[in-house]
């Protein structure tokens, strides 16, 4: 972009570009506080002035207590040392521009802060550490291609009020055990165990902008894609917002929950956009600097929310490295999940994954390989599925099988291969392999990609459905009107046997395994609890569905066939079946090679509504799963060369 071309004036002084501003030295910690005096040191180049104000609440319309000037240093911050123990009081920066002074904020880093998010607090975060925490460790992870996923957002897993849970949409609630539905299935924490996922995907859990802690019995609803304070657990879903503390405490007992429960926990992260640019700390900090402009001086949109941050320029990239490690280290927070991912540059995100590595290389990191909109970037230098190649250690969602399998993105009256609409096979396939190279797939027929862009198979999420977009009960409502729920629930079921059965990484939308429905919402980020909650009478409804992706799920942890983690492992040992008939996908795979047991297994996938007839390599196989039902010990045995797939039906055997 032109941003060369943009002078930057600011009074005295005057910079050509934004990449000639200087950078600051160390981290980029505003408030280091101590018994003794609180240091504050502030990243604001282009500032005339800046006074730092204290208070006594974290909110309120009452004066500050002090307020004092900061000094200034050549590396562009300014810094104010406060003599004394402040700790439990509350600070903002204001800095003045142009002649004159801007809004209050709490900083670009804040750590805690009060209610709503406006003023940083001084804390004692050692005081926020769980019991024991000193001994939380994250549960093992192997390989990447042992990886289960689970989206959920905090309200809806757990506000049903027949869901059992106490703290009901708050973190705590992933801390209670033993809660039951008034059915009597487990709910929370439990039945995450139950199901066997190993990695939950929370959405936004930062503190965002949408929601007014101050008054929750408004009940207002958001997903939290609107950032506010990045490096701050959000109000709304502690026991009490007014407590800078509570927030951060309760997140922690979080994670520890889930770590004791052999689950770890992955971020939603949303560095692309931010939820206003006149009231944010980006811009009440260095104005412009943080965000993309055109060559016009307006703001680039690539991020479809009025703004894009600007990961290219390295205060961003330094501040984005530094929360991610924040992260990691003050919440054992174990993988990200980047927002609009190509809205960031490739070298950025390399950078973070380095900085991750140095620190726990098991730490999982994926994101959309996409952007919303036009970005001001060469496409060759964002961070876009097509460029996975370039960023070898960092995983993408695969829309092409998604699409595929359940239809069109943002198009909810088509159907696809769940419906029996043929044509769709070959992206499928692209997916089942983990969108690596492999020679019998036809990449002209492939949807939205003409080759391959994953370098190892667990890079690619495989999934059918997430929080955009209709979720799947809803969809296959919509595209199979007029059809009993049986049939409804074998499609359901059989879209997510080919997630789960693929090689790529798979990823479920939570509620999703007992059939959750949404009210046909297509957007439902601001839709109230109704529309929006798991509704956990659905787990005795659908219990035989739940039981069989929980049954799936089993099957692929204890077969190491279904997750072989090696595009040459998977070249050589998972070959394409011919078939004589459209809406029927199938393949074997060489167990032994991938060290399973079962040695030769035949997968097969038929969205038709008759049987299918299928040719397979002689011999004797132990069917184990068919017709929604799985039970790895056998429910049957086919002999010879020719088996038939039941109708919208997957099927698994092995000799």
């Amino acid at each position: 972009m032109a941003l060369s071309l943009i002078a930057c004036q600011h009074n005295s002084k005057s910079f050509k570009s934004y990449e000639d501003y200087p950078m600051k030295k160390g981290s980029l910690d505003e408030m280091v506080w101590s018994p003794k005096a609180t240091a504050f040191s502030l990243w604001a180049p282009t500032a005339e002035e800046v006074v730092l104000s204290l208070y006594y609440e974290g909110n309120g319309d009452a004066a500050p207590f002090k307020t004092l000037n900061m000094r200034h240093h050549r590396d562009g911050s300014w810094t104010a040392k406060v003599k004394g123990n402040l700790e439990g009081k509350f600070y903002t920066f204001k800095i003045k521009e142009n002649g004159e002074f801007l809004a209050e904020s709490p900083g670009i880093m804040a750590k805690a802060v009060g209610v709503n998010g406006w003023r940083g607090a001084i804390i004692d975060l050692s005081k926020t550490d769980p019991d024991n925490w000193d001994e939380d460790v994250r549960p093992e992870l192997k390989s990447f291609s042992d990886v289960v996923l689970y989206e959920l957002q905090h309200r809806d897993f757990s506000i049903d009020s027949l869901s059992g849970i106490v703290n009901r949409g708050k973190f705590m609630a992933l801390t209670e055990e033993n809660s039951l539905s008034a059915y009597g299935e487990s709910t929370g924490i439990d039945h995450l165990v139950e199901l066997g996922v190993n990695h939950i995907h929370i959405m936004p859990s930062y503190d965002f902008g949408s929601i007014d802690e101050e008054h929750l019995e408004l009940n207002k609803y958001g997903w939290g894609y609107d950032p506010q304070n990045y490096n701050v657990p959000e109000g709304s879903f502690s026991t009490d917002p007014f407590d800078p503390g509570c927030r951060i405490r309760e997140f922690k007992q979080m994670v520890q929950s889930l770590h004791k429960h052999g689950i770890r926990v992955v971020m939603d992260v949303v560095y692309n956009h931010t939820f206003n640019t006149d009231r944010n700390p980006f811009n009440l900090t260095a104005p412009g600097y943080f965000y993309r402009l055109r060559e016009d001086g307006s703001y680039s949109d690539g991020s479809g929310c009025g703004n894009e941050t600007a990961s290219d320029r390295e205060m961003m990239r330094r501040f984005m490295i530094e929360s991610v490690c924040y992260w990691i280290n003050e919440y054992h927070v174990d993988g990200f999940r980047f927002d609009l991912m190509g809205v960031h540059d490739i070298e950025t995100m390399n950078a973070i994954r380095a900085a991750v590595d140095a620190i726990d290389p098991s730490i999982y990191i994926y994101g959309e390989g996409w952007a919303a909109g036009t970005c001001e970037l060469p496409s060759e230098t964002q961070a876009l599925k097509a460029n996975i190649p370039s960023m070898p250690r960092i995983a993408a969602f695969g829309d092409e099988m998604r699409d595929a399998v359940r239809g069109p993105f943002n198009d909810n009256s088509k159907g696809a291969f769940l419906v029996g609409i043929s044509g769709n096979e070959e992206s499928i396939k692209f997916g089942l392999v983990g969108a690596i190279n492999h020679p019998q797939i036809d990449y002209s027929l492939v949807n939205y990609s003409d080759e391959p862009w994953a370098i190892q198979p667990w890079q690619h999420i495989s999934y059918i459905s997430c929080h955009d977009d209709m979720c799947l009960g809803d969809r296959l409502k919509t595209n199979m009107s007029g059809e009993d729920i049986n049939t409804i629930l074998k499609a359901a079921a059989l879209g997510q046997s080919i997630v789960l059965l693929s090689q790529g990484t798979p990823f479920i939308y939570a509620g999703e395994e007992v059939l959750r429905h949404k009210k046909f919402v297509h957007n439902s980020f601001d839709s109230p609890d109704d529309v929006n909650m798991i509704r956990w009478s659905q787990k005795t409804t659908y219990h035989d569905f739940f039981v069989y992706l929980r049954e799936l799920i089993a099957l692929r942890k204890a077969h190491p066939a279904f997750h072989m983690g090696d595009a040459d492992l998977i070249r050589a040992n998972m070959e394409f079946l011919p078939v004589d008939q459209s809406c029927l996908i199938a393949f074997r795979l060489n167990g032994a090679a991938a060290g399973d047991d079962w040695g030769d297994i035949i997968v097969a996938f038929n969205s038709s509504r008759e049987p299918a007839k299928l040719e397979i390599p002689d011999g004797v196989y132990t069917v184990v799963c068919s017709d929604t039902k799985v039970n790895p010990e056998g429910m049957g045995t086919v002999r010879g060369s020719r088996t038939s797939v039941p109708a919208l039906s997957a099927l698994v055997m092995h000799n």
